[in-house]
């Protein structure tokens, strides 16, 4: 109709839409880490950018050794295509250290790579994540570690940030899993 081919009605007018019901699954930090200590080392580097960074796994896929610059990790979001600077420090330093000094066959440019140096599939990931929760009994997928990124941070604006939301509404839907308040203190 917008573009001028058809006078009809919208033939979706007055359809009710399924209701979505967001995730409420929420990782604990000692599920995480049973998860992480099954995993291979391409598995944990891969599970750990992605808690810490707070992207989805297509974005921690394509994260480059070349994307890192004056102390930043450079991401253009895949979804949103929405690019981000990430400050390298902390944690986040000592993980990328370990990647970028790991021995291999061949070096590539990926953060996330094989042992040849290529850059790790979805579904070599997919793989490797699947066995290490069998084997734990892991009842959470890979993409409940960006909600545990948002979940575990100090603030709903700290975790929108991270996300690369543009509406704290978006964050505190889907990601946000349980805020973390304090108990009263009576005296």
């Amino acid at each position: 109709r917008e573009q001028g081919y058809t006078s009809k009605s919208n033939p979706t007018t007055g359809i009710k839409r399924n209701p979505e019901k967001p995730r409420e699954r929420y990782v604990t930090d000692e599920e995480y880490q049973a998860v992480w200590d099954k995993a291979d080392a391409i598995l944990q580097d891969a599970m750990d950018l992605a808690l810490l960074t707070g992207q989805r796994k297509g974005d921690v896929l394509n994260m480059r050794i070349t994307d890192i610059a004056d102390g930043y990790l450079f991401v253009r979001q895949g979804k949103t295509n929405k690019p981000m600077r990430i400050k390298i420090e902390g944690e986040l330093a000592e993980v990328i250290e370990r990647i970028k000094s790991r021995s291999r066959k061949a070096y590539g440019n990926w953060l996330i790579q094989t042992d040849t140096g290529q850059r790790v599939t979805h579904e070599m990931l997919r793989g490797r994540s699947d066995k290490a929760r069998k084997e734990v009994g892991a009842d959470w997928t890979f993409q409940d570690i960006r909600a545990k990124s948002a979940s575990d941070s100090d603030g709903l604006t700290e975790a929108q940030e991270r996300l690369g939301h543009e509406d704290s509404r978006t964050t505190r839907r889907h990601y946000r899993r349980g805020e973390k308040v304090s108990p009263l203190k009576r005296k």
